[in-house]
């Protein structure tokens, strides 16, 4: 049985773009390295509306996100100059470390009329030694994700190392992320070796020992259990986990084990010292007014 059940709550990413919040959560902060889960979609969107939809600029410090959509596009830059067109299937690594900023814009009406955004976000806290690394972003493309293919299930690496697969995606503590496919009554199990580790589910339902669980959930399992998933229906799974790194403070799009960095961060926000996107300079996200500690951070004021 998991250890913890976790129900999405609704968050607002900008005007037009409301998600799903999954991580953190008021009883569990972190999953592993895994410090912030975001599920958007899958949402149609009008082509008179795509622009409220956008990301402004915004700063990220002492993380690295990762970017997988399911469907649709999505346009990021960043402050290194990269401009990249995210499609469904890659994996869009960004690692802040000391301070980065980036936009993310639906520039694509065409694309959008035909399909549905459906795109995932999560936030890995990086290990202290590696906070302060120097910013950097890389796409992988689909053909280089290791997949695996059986009776029911597939499945692709997107990140670290598990069920024997591996692949070139660069990370910086031992941890796995998956997106699992699973046909009416397909078993699957979790990862072993790891401390933490979270099924996420995305559509569809699963039951574990007579007990189901719907799309919207996550549910966190120790490293003791070892879970039999069977797919109740046609469902999707984001699977992850892997070794706490300990405490993180939180605060807006900041990460830090240590308080007064995220104070800095703040601050290098406010005057101007993590620059704008060379390609996408002329907005921005302000520095939110909120005095909250950054031990508890305001969830509405927590952007990807």
């Amino acid at each position: 049985m998991p250890q913890l059940i976790i129900d999405a709550r609704t968050a607002a990413l900008s005007t037009g773009l409301s998600v799903k919040r999954i991580l953190p959560y008021r009883n569990k902060r972190m999953v592993g390295p895994f410090i912030f889960l975001d599920h958007a979609g899958p949402v149609g969107v009008p082509a008179a509306n795509l622009s409220a939809m956008d990301v402004l600029p915004h700063p990220h410090f002492g993380l690295s996100t990762v970017t997988y959509l399911l469907d649709g596009q999505v346009t990021h830059r960043d402050s290194l100059g990269v401009k990249q067109i995210i499609c469904p299937g890659e994996v869009n690594w960004m690692t802040a470390g000391k301070g980065i900023s980036h936009s993310e814009r639906f520039e694509n009406p065409d694309l959008l009329a035909k399909t549905h955004l459906e795109m995932l976000q999560t936030w890995v806290a990086l290990p202290e030694k590696d906070e302060e690394t120097d910013p950097s972003f890389i796409n992988f493309s689909p053909d280089e994700l290791p997949e695996f293919n059986d009776t029911g299930i597939w499945m692709r690496l997107i990140a670290g190392d598990a069920y024997g697969l591996k692949n070139n995606v660069k990370t910086h503590s031992p941890f796995f992320y998956i997106h699992q496919e699973l046909a009416l009554n397909a078993k699957t199990t979790l990862p072993t070796g790891y401390t933490e580790r979270a099924i996420y589910i995305i559509k569809g339902s699963i039951e574990i020992e007579h007990h189901i669980y719907k799309e919207g959930q996550m549910l966190v399992f120790d490293k003791i259990e070892e879970p039999t998933i069977l797919a109740k229906e046609t469902t999707t799974l984001m699977l992850l986990g892997g070794e706490p790194l300990g405490d993180r403070y939180i605060w807006w799009n900041f990460v830090s084990s240590r308080k007064e960095r995220i104070e800095q961060a703040k601050n290098d926000w406010l005057n101007g010292k993590i620059i704008l996107p060379p390609n996408d300079d002329k907005e921005f996200v302000p520095l939110p007014n909120d005095n909250s500690r950054p031990s508890e951070p305001p969830e509405a004021n927590i952007l990807s």
